[in-house]
């Protein structure tokens, strides 16, 4: 008995060193992004400069300037999507709350979990206005674990899905593995992408480099599983070690890095695509218990029926499809 309670408190203090490690990484990736941004902020003396910038819904983007504008008509804004920066949004109106804050109407509806760019004439300035940390954080999560399940909607992992499921408490178990190596690969994918392989011009070598931070994680996990939960680690049998090759896990990496993502949107993503793919487990391991004791027909039995009952589950999360957290 004590060296079971042993063996406990070694796996949850392996858990607790990974989190701690997790925590380190995301505030040194985000010191090191707002260093970056301080940096980069062409502050010169005596020239207004765009100090903040924030949609407010429907219709509004409230600006505050380090000094005051010469000039506050419509005409001297420009204000675009970043995925559309040739097309301007019409500024209709503008409104002087105080001499530096500015409050621009705009003639379209905006939302406040999308990425715009505001542009002045006189003088020549610009600002990227991206939602709060906060929107965004939630957005790129909720979206990542129901909106855009990657089980459910972009049909990845699916070896692991239906091999797992057949017993509840080892889906449980996959799932919170999963999500513990999902947030821990995302986030060191992302800082040796960042800082090593893009800077050297390497970002060729990025499937080789996550793969290898994969494989590093999981064969921990495996040791670490293999002493203190054996029973956990035999239930996982061949599919703890698939996940390093599992669609998901690699798919989070490419995709901060194809965006070019930030830690927070990197930090979310991975975090709600392991979050998503636990649900995933987790519904269907109580469906897959619940039909063993319905009649099924033998032409079904097995995966034909565990299909056709990820179909279904397919169909219930397009019901997110479209949905706006923010709007």
């Amino acid at each position: 008995m004590a060296r079971h309670d042993d063996e406990r408190g070694g796996f949850w203090r392996e858990v607790l060193l990974i989190v701690l490690v997790i925590a380190v990484a995301f505030l040194v990736s985000t010191l090191f992004g707002l260093i970056k941004r301080a940096h980069g902020a062409d502050a010169v003396a005596g020239t207004p400069r765009i100090v903040s910038a924030r949609v407010i819904a429907p219709d509004q983007l409230q600006v505050r300037f380090s000094a005051p504008l010469s000039r506050t008509d419509a005409g001297n804004f420009r204000f675009t999507h970043e995925r559309a920066p040739d097309i301007p949004l019409p500024v209709s109106a503008v409104r002087v709350v105080s001499p530096e804050r500015l409050a621009l109407t705009i003639g379209r509806p905006l939302r406040t979990a999308e990425r715009y760019h505001l542009e002045v004439l006189e003088p020549p300035l610009s600002r990227a206005v991206w939602p709060s940390s906060w929107a965004l954080l939630l957005t790129v999560l909720l979206s990542s674990a129901l909106i855009n399940n990657f089980v459910f909607t972009r049909y990845l992992g699916l070896c692991i899905f239906f091999g797992i499921t057949r017993n509840r408490e080892a889906a449980l178990g996959m799932g919170a593995t999963f999500t513990l190596v999902m947030l821990t690969t995302g986030m060191m994918s992302w800082l040796l992408y960042m800082f090593v392989l893009k800077p050297l011009q390497l970002s060729f070598l990025q499937i080789l480099v996550f793969i290898g931070v994969v494989a590093f994680m999981v064969q921990m996990l495996d040791t670490v599983l293999k002493k203190t939960h054996a029973k956990l680690h035999k239930k996982f049998g061949i599919y703890l070690m698939l996940i390093t090759t599992n669609c998901i896990i690699l798919a989070v990496p490419l995709l901060n890095a194809a965006a070019d993502a930030g830690p927070l949107e990197s930090f979310a993503l991975a975090m709600g695509s392991g979050l998503g793919f636990a649900l995933a487990l987790f519904l269907m391991s109580c469906a897959r218990e619940r039909m063993e004791l319905a009649r099924v027909p033998a032409s079904f039995e097995g995966l034909p029926i565990a299909f056709a009952l990820a179909g279904l589950f397919a169909l219930a999360f397009m019901g997110f499809s479209g949905l706006d957290f923010f709007r």
